[in-house]
């Protein structure tokens, strides 16, 4: 049987700092039928001085005069409010999942014992924020855009010396720009990442639209991870990257698919779905003349026709010199009966 993906909804900051929108995205996901809907929490202060600058494009995507921090800030939900997040999450019955990006909020998110704890980005080269993640005895998703294979290699150790077992490390190939240029993707290096380190691996997507993501799975993610919102237009970071509602739907769907599609034996045979077309698809022996009893059969009396249900057409050299015992008309099906 094939696995079963395990997708993640990113709702990210896409709520753009309204708890009611958060649970707007949350019923979303949960009707899109995903595994779960993902957020992010964290304390500003604890993750950006107010000299940060912008990337390109958040510049594009978010007031301009505005620093990082004021961007970042304004995105901000509260502990309280992710206790609220949290509930309504199991009301909808999505999974809830949470990156948090300072250690108050790691010990934060623990409190709700989660299966698994998402490592973002750009906190694979911070020692102490992987340190303490690992030693909370969760599995562990860790995206790794930007990273080269050695930064790989450096983040899973820490991980390693820290208590996190490998086969509960999936390790997520991904592409830190919004939205990624196609060109840019190169999905390959999701394979090359499981090869060199024995880990499952999965894909991060900042694509635009549901090719990617779904040709991920059928070359063996185990997990998905896709930023979605509620309008594309909306201000703020990640929204221009992210899908809208029907096409998360469309992604869903896609990706179920394509699980049946990849699920077979791998042995190469008749289906049950298309045993039923064998005598329509294929043909078999018929006469090509009107021959009469005694005809000694030539490669001119024969000719291979649709319905499949009479002599197998690879059966013509076994044909050719038999010897017909009655009358035939043109175009009429042989069987082996007709011979002497």
């Amino acid at each position: 049987m094939q696995e079963k993906t395990l997708i993640i909804a990113e709702a990210g900051v896409n709520h753009n700092g309204s708890l009611d929108r958060a649970i707007e995205l949350i019923k979303v996901a949960a009707q899109a039928g995903v595994d779960y809907v993902k957020f992010q929490t964290f304390k500003t202060e604890l993750n950006i001085s107010k000299s940060a600058k912008k990337a390109e494009y958040q510049k594009n995507n978010t007031e301009k005069e505005e620093n990082q921090y004021e961007m970042v800030k304004k995105l901000e939900l509260t502990y309280e409010e992710f206790l609220i997040v949290e509930e309504k999450c199991r009301e909808f019955n999505v999974g809830f999942m949470s990156t948090a990006f300072d250690l108050p909020s790691i010990d934060f998110l623990d409190s709700f014992n989660p299966k698994y704890f998402k490592i973002p980005s750009g906190e694979i080269t911070n020692y102490s924020f992987l340190k303490a993640i690992a030693q909370k005895g969760k599995r562990i998703i860790l995206s790794t855009g930007m990273a080269s294979l050695g930064e790989i290699e450096n983040a899973l150790e820490v991980l390693l010396r820290y208590g996190v077992d490998r086969e509960n490390i999936t390790v997520l190939h991904c592409n830190t720009e919004y939205p990624t240029p196609m060109n840019d993707v190169n999905l390959k290096a999701m394979n090359v990442i499981g090869d060199c380190f024995g880990v499952r691996i999965g894909y991060s997507d900042h694509t635009l639209g549901i090719e990617v993501p779904t040709a991920a799975v059928a070359l063996g993610a185990k997990v998905i991870e896709k930023h979605f919102t509620l309008d594309r237009t909306l201000p703020g970071p990640d929204h221009n990257a992210s899908l809208e509602p029907e096409e998360l739907v469309a992604m869903v769907k896609a990706i179920r698919n394509i699980e049946q599609a990849i699920g077979g034996s791998g042995r190469k045979e008749r289906s049950p779905s298309e045993s039923k077309n064998v005598s329509i698809a294929r043909k078999s022996i018929h006469t090509k003349t009107d021959l009469v009893s005694g005809k000694i059969i030539t490669e001119d009396d024969i000719i291979a026709l649709r319905p499949g249900d009479g002599i197998s057409p690879m059966k013509w050299d076994d044909i050719i010199g038999k010897k017909l015992k009655g009358n035939k008309t043109k175009f009429e099906k042989l069987s082996w009966i007709d011979f002497v």
